[in-house]
């Protein structure tokens, strides 16, 4: 029996044959480059093995993959069961319940492996493509939810052993976590203070600063970069008195840096004050294994075609409920305005909906509860990526549509108000595009198609219900004749700042408040 047996595994995978598994597998014990357990993973519709390999081996464990063919050829196909029991390898405790479901389906798993190349091409590669037929779609995914379970039950386990590090007396300290949008313009980073005082407001905390070098804010012989507290949280990750507190990136003469946003939303919002304007921002989002594999999908391959996903129910429809779950009752703990939740048109697509906000506060809060949407997936070692178009083919994108509207608007007969921004939009669509998404309407390129609920990049259209525009005016807000419409353009990692304020600016400023200096070019 192997000194290694009973180590556990890391998901290293190759996508070939069970038979060329078995050439790798023995040809790494071998020459001794693998350690630990080897599983066929039926549950997730793969023909893989994982292994757990050493960073120093992959050079070699890859030469191996190459050669594996050739040496499959030369060697006796024998099963599984027996080829790891001849090596001296531990399989692991749902092996054997594992090994039923693979003897049913491995006719068609091989059937789809005869063709080499398209099997050793990239996951995100394989999905844009015909999908592979893995015999019965559902039972792959009710299969794959037990590794999800077990992984969700060691994730407890740990949270439990954290209990006891929570429930320490902090001795009348309080701690802050000071939150910020990094030079990416879409990511977030953040690190904790030590206070004497339990902070009520903002104005209270003082500037700090970090390495601007690490986060592409500032270069190595001025590498301070200061944040200002801005807006103040209470903290569902360590609850008490500890808070959480959104900041503002100022360069070394404190002025705002290139991905501060925030500063110039802010003076545009103060000029329309008077006009009330109210957001609600729908964010959605794609969850993730770690792996960037689409949370609960099987790992190769499609799960069963949109229809039956959105504000679905059931273990086969939806994934990741209890990630959405945790989500929404932190955003609720911490202050943040979230407004409801639903299960989107693809499967491991979620959104969550904030507001309706006044001004700045939109943009504020939704920052905050993406920073805890994030924190929320460490605690579920699972991912959620705000990529538009996270997965190629007939898949929907993902969208912040935000929804819009001023006192005007909102008042008894005003449609009017509401058509006649609609028209001011129409007018400078291609800079809106620009200002949609942090790379200057190129991720949208990939959304922005025409199908799966959107209008094409370069067209602006309008109408009321119709989830296929620009813009969507609700029926309720035709038959009140007030009320709001949706701009449904921007991207979900747009900066929530940018359109804000590009919506105020068109809407609601006049003259050179109102122009708007990007311009989209389409890329084709």
């Amino acid at each position: 029996m192997s000194a290694n047996q009973g180590r556990k595994a890391s998901d290293v995978w190759s996508f070939f044959s069970i038979s060329e598994n078995q050439a790798i597998c023995k040809l790494c014990v071998q020459n001794g480059i693998a350690k630990g357990i080897y599983k066929f993973d039926s549950k997730t519709g793969t023909s893989g093995l994982r292994r757990h390999l050493q960073s120093k081996h992959l050079t070699e464990y890859s030469e191996l993959m190459n050669c594996s063919k050739n040496q499959n050829e030369s060697k006796d196909r024998l099963s599984l069961e027996q080829f790891l029991l001849s090596s001296g390898i531990k399989m692991d405790e749902d092996e054997a319940e594992d090994r039923k479901v693979q003897e049913i389906e491995q006719s068609t798993i091989e059937s789809t492996t005869s063709n080499e190349s398209s099997i050793r091409k990239p996951f995100m590669q394989i999905l844009s493509e015909k999908p592979l037929k893995l015999g019965n779609t559902i039972s792959n995914m009710s299969n794959g939810s037990k590794s999800l379970k077990r992984k969700y039950e060691k994730i407890s386990a740990t949270s439990s052993i954290m209990d006891k590090y929570r429930d320490l007396d902090q001795n009348g300290l309080v701690q802050v976590k000071y939150i910020w949008i990094d030079g990416t313009g879409e990511f977030l980073r953040c690190k904790s203070k030590t206070f004497d005082f339990e902070p009520t407001s903002p104005d209270q905390l003082p500037i700090w600063n970090f390495d601007g070098t690490s986060t592409g804010q500032a270069t190595g012989d001025e590498s301070d970069v200061f944040i200002r507290p801005i807006a103040l949280f209470r903290d569902p990750f360590r609850p008490g008195p500890n808070k959480l507190v959104l900041c503002e990136t100022l360069d070394r003469q404190y002025e705002p840096t290139p991905t501060n946003n925030r500063r110039k939303c802010l003076e545009y919002m103060e000029k329309a004050k008077d006009q009330v304007p109210w957001f609600g921002l729908e964010q959605e989002y794609t969850l993730l294994d770690l792996d960037r594999h689409p949370y609960g999908w099987p790992k190769l391959g499609y799960p069963a075609p949109q229809g039956p996903y959105y504000c679905g129910v059931g273990a086969d429809k939806v994934y990741g409920r209890e990630v959405v779950e945790a989500h929404y009752r932190a955003c609720m703990y911490a202050g943040i305005r979230i407004s409801g939740t639903n299960a989107e048109t693809m499967p491991a697509q979620w959104e969550f909906q904030v507001g309706p906000c006044e001004g700045i506060e939109a943009g504020d809060q939704l920052i905050v509860a993406r920073f805890i949407l994030h924190r929320v997936c460490e605690d579920f070692g699972v991912v959620a990526t705000l990529d538009p178009k996270p997965i190629l083919g007939d898949w929907n994108g993902a969208g912040c549509h935000c929804n819009f509207s001023t006192k005007e608007m909102r008042e008894p007969g005003g449609y009017n108000a509401i058509e006649k921004a609609i028209l001011k939009l129409s007018e400078v669509h291609h800079q809106h595009i620009a200002y949609y998404d942090p790379h200057g309407g190129r991720d949208n390129e990939r959304r922005l198609t025409g199908a799966h609920e959107t209008e094409t990049i370069d067209a602006f259209s309008y109408g009321v219900a119709n989830r296929g525009c620009s813009v969507r005016i609700p029926k309720q807000t035709f038959d009140d004749q007030c009320g709001y419409f949706e701009d449904r353009r921007p991207s979900s990692n747009c900066d929530p700042y940018n359109v804000t304020a590009a919506l105020v600016k068109t809407c609601c400023l006049k003259g050179e408040d109102r122009k708007l200096s990007l311009t989209y070019v389409p890329n084709f």
